[in-house]
């Protein structure tokens, strides 16, 4: 298994990450840059307020306030207790206020949402160097304000290697799920972030939808709930499903290379080469731009860097949305 630095390291680990985030503040942002695959919450956006009631989500008994249901960083809200394996006390509970828990984020099945990674079945070897990446400078992320994008970098910084280790190894011995259906529209639902995410401003109508992905919650208060099982909506432009297959598959007339080459059968990943099916187009879409650009370093996107060198943003749209079309 790749290994971390150790604890007595991280000053070294903490420096070189602001550097990153530095310059990657101080880097104005291009002209053509696809903002939209980078939500940033509007000043002054406030998290559902605990009015006292009990949230429920569909399939389950449990109701929780809004106070419970917001216990990070300390905890998650366990909609589904008998769904998931025991988890360690790094994924369920965290090690408040540095190291948030991880099924906060990334949910108990391990199903992730679109502001962060699917992280179930993926290896642990895999998962123990993304964390490294984080905490070393090697994914600042091309939006530095993305809230997501900080907080990951600040929990790897004060993470054990203990606590990385077991949380790979418990997100490792998952069954992948993917919660989100995929539509070629040419309109996609007017939006405005909440949080991290889209979501369809209520009483909002059609707009073009023009060269993005547009991925909302079908039900926002099921994704503010942080239910497992919440289903999402992905609006992708006319012929991007074809031309992202066309890209996948074949390398698109030599303009890439087949996807399978590293990502193995059926894209389902071989050993720390991670499994690209059936995750949210947002994330992918977001990890395909960030290594082209070198926003997103590491051993295995340095090997990236020529599958994506020759293509353009829409041939990334056409990607992430054929990838998230596929079954995990």
């Amino acid at each position: 298994m790749l290994q971390l630095q150790t604890r007595r390291a991280l000053p070294l680990g903490t420096f070189a990450a602001f550097v990153a985030l530095a310059l990657m503040a101080a880097r104005p942002l291009r002209a053509d840059f696809p903002s939209w695959a980078y939500p940033v919450a509007a000043d002054g956006y406030k998290d559902p307020a605990d009015d006292g009631k009990p949230r429920h989500v569909p399939g389950s008994a449990i109701a929780l306030t809004q106070r419970r249901i917001d216990v990070y960083p300390g905890g998650f809200p366990d909609w589904f207790p008998d769904e998931h394996p025991g988890m360690p006390h790094v994924v369920s509970g965290g090690r408040p206020p540095a190291v948030w828990a991880c099924a906060f984020c990334h949910l108990p099945n391990g199903a992730g949402r679109p502001e962060n990674s699917s992280l179930a079945g993926l290896s642990a070897g895999y998962i123990t160097q993304q964390v490294a990446n984080f905490r070393n400078g090697a994914r600042p992320g091309s939006e530095p304000r993305r809230g997501p994008q900080k907080v990951m970098i600040s929990i790897a910084l004060a993470a054990s290697d203990e606590e990385v280790a077991a949380a790979a190894a418990y997100f490792a011995s998952l069954k992948p799920e993917c919660h989100t259906t995929v539509i070629e529209s040419a309109t996609a639902p007017e939006v405005y972030v909440a949080g991290a995410v889209y979501a369809k401003v209520a009483g909002g109508g059609m707009e073009p939808i023009g060269g993005r992905i547009v991925e909302v919650p079908e039900e926002l208060a099921r994704h503010e709930a942080h239910d497992p099982h919440a289903p999402y909506i992905a609006y992708v432009p006319p012929g991007r499903l074809k031309k992202g297959a066309d890209l996948v598959l074949t390398g698109g007339m030599g303009k890439t290379l087949q996807c399978a080459t590293c990502h193995g059968l059926g894209l389902k990943g071989m050993g720390d080469i991670p499994r690209i099916t059936g995750r949210s187009p947002s994330y992918v879409m977001r990890q395909l731009y960030d290594i082209r650009q070198g926003n997103r370093k590491g051993a295995l996107a340095a090997l990236m860097t020529v599958v994506v060198a020759r293509l353009s943003d829409d041939d990334l749209t056409a990607i992430s949305a054929y990838l998230a079309s596929c079954p995990p």
